[in-house]
Order: C-alpha cells, then structure tokens, then sequence
C-alpha cells in the first residue's frame, strides 16, 4: 500500500450577488516572528506528525465494521519505516474515508478505501543533534539508545582522539578483577572498558550515562531505521569518511589493470548458450571431417591389396 501526504486548502465559495467580507488586519511584526519560530522549532524536532493519505484493501470479515479493519492495517505500519513518510510511524489518529462508497472490483471480495489519517512519526534528520543512552563501549565504536528503542552507532573515527581514549576493562578470566569479583552496583559495560577524557579520566557521557552527538547517516535495514552519530566539531568533514582517497604518491604507485576478454576456447559464464553450441557443432563437424580425410587413404590401400 502506498501512503500519500496532502496539505490542501478548502476555499470558501462566494455566492453571486454577496459582497466578499473585509480584509483581515494586518499581522504585526512580532506575532509574524512568533509563527516563524514555532515553524522552525517544529523542524528541529524528531518527532512530526502528518496527514497522510493512503488506499486499503481491506477484508470482508471487517463488512460491518470497516473503520475497525482500517484501523487494524494502520496498526501494521506501526514502529516500521515507511518511505513515503521518511521516518518511523509510532501511531496513527483521526482516521477518515475520503470517499461516501468503497468498491468491489471484479471477483476480488476486499473492500477498496481510500483514507486518510494523522500519522506521528519519528524521522530524524541529518545534521541533527540528539542525545541517547550509552549503552555498549568497545574501542572501535560507542553504541547508544535513543528512547530505549533506536540503535546509534558512533565509529572510532568520529570520537576526537585528542579528547577521548578508551580504557580496558578487566579481564573476564582474572578471579581477582573479573565479572565475577565485580560488584552489583557497577554497570556491565564497565568490565569490558569505557570512553575516558585524556586529561580528567572521567568517562564519557553525563552523571545519567546520556551522550549528545550529531546525525551523520541514517539506515534502513528489515524496516527498521538505526542512526549513525559523531561527536568531532565538524562531522562532514572528508577525513572523517569511509572512503579515503588514496595520496598522490601512493596513487601514481598503483598498476592499472588492462582488462581482459574471455578465450573463445574457454567455456566462460559471459558466452551466449546458443553461440557456444554452435561454436561446439563447428569445432565437433572440423574434427569428423579430418577424421575422414586421414581414413580415406587407408581404405584405398585396403582395396588395392584386396584386387
């Protein structure tokens, strides 16, 4: 099913013979201010909500009762991504049928609606700061919680080196140090080592483990959005990328491959089947008739000795 958001305007008609009612007063300058700033404010926000539109098959078990089956395939496309809407439905409100009548088409017994509903949804962007909960420490990535619900992942090469290093836990096999000598009250990502400041050692986070960062990349994978985060001053810097271009002297170093065609005498994958049967009819046919020339003078001879 495709979702489709609208944001249309009802217009008023003016009957014939009544005048049009008087202009509005102007809006001062600060309530102008004041809507702008709740339309940026609403931007920054993770969490949106959208009248979307959308067409539903629904089952005919659902006939006296249609909202309720609408409602139930509403509930399918909660906490998925859905692409339409570019974030992650997390609930579904004020349902409405777009049309008076819902058809029946041909032998398929489902009932055909076109509704329309709100649609809250969680839809980060890139360049967005948020904060979540750390969760998992290990020495090449910091792994977070956003609402105890959404992975983040931050890569080594987006924690500043010259602020952060990581500390080593105790050893799991070390009787006097280990996860079985560790006290209750210490968390469990302690034993396998934590982000400490270079200078103070104090760890990474605030008191309540939360850590603030700044979307970089976003992945949808299963229907599930995970986010990707970075805590360096400037994120979208090309030193912080996966592809790193090569130095120029390292560059000119590389060989550049010719590339090579496949043998015709190879039996390779790229070859047509039917170009390869009839490459193997000729080769077979070549063979047979130099088969025959070679036993044609031998059966000369045999003849002569024979008279």
């Amino acid at each position: 099913m495709s979702v489709h958001t609208s944001t249309t305007k009802k217009r008023k008609s003016v009957a014939p013979g009544v005048e049009k009612a008087a202009k509005r007063p102007k809006i001062d300058a600060a309530s102008k201010n004041g809507k702008k700033e709740t339309k940026a404010k609403a931007k920054d926000t993770e969490f949106r909500v959208i009248r979307s539109e959308v067409t539903l098959s629904v089952s005919p078990v659902f006939a006296n009762d249609i909202a309720k089956g609408c409602n139930e395939l509403l509930d399918s496309m909660v906490m998925r991504y859905i692409p339409a809407l570019q974030g992650v439905v997390l609930a579904h409100s004020k349902l409405s049928f777009l049309n008076q009548k819902a058809p029946i088409l041909a032998d398929c017994p489902f009932i055909i609606c076109r509704v329309a509903f709100d649609a809250t949804v969680w839809s980060p962007r890139i360049g967005m700061r948020l904060e979540g909960k750390i969760s998992v420490c290990s020495p090449d990535h910091i792994s977070l919680l956003i609402h105890r619900t959404f992975n983040v992942s931050i890569p080594r090469r987006h924690i500043p080196e010259n602020t952060w290093e990581f500390e080593h836990g105790p050893a799991e096999n070390d009787p006097d140090f280990g996860p079985d000598a560790a006290s209750e009250e210490k968390p469990s990502e302690e034993v396998g080592g934590k982000w400490i400041h270079s200078l103070t050692a104090k760890p990474i986070g605030d008191a309540a483990n939360n850590l603030s960062f700044t979307v970089i990349g976003l992945t949808v994978a299963n229907e599930m959005l995970s986010v990707t985060g970075s805590l360096q001053d400037d994120p979208f810097h090309p030193r912080y990328s996966d592809n790193k271009p090569l130095p120029e002297d390292d560059a000119h170093d590389v060989p550049e491959e010719e590339p090579q065609l496949p043998s015709s005498d190879s039996d390779s994958e790229l070859e047509d089947p039917f170009d390869r049967q009839e490459r193997l009819g000729k080769k077979a046919a070549a063979k047979r008739k130099a088969e025959e020339e070679t036993a044609a003078p031998k059966k000369k001879k045999s003849k002569r000795k024979q008279s």
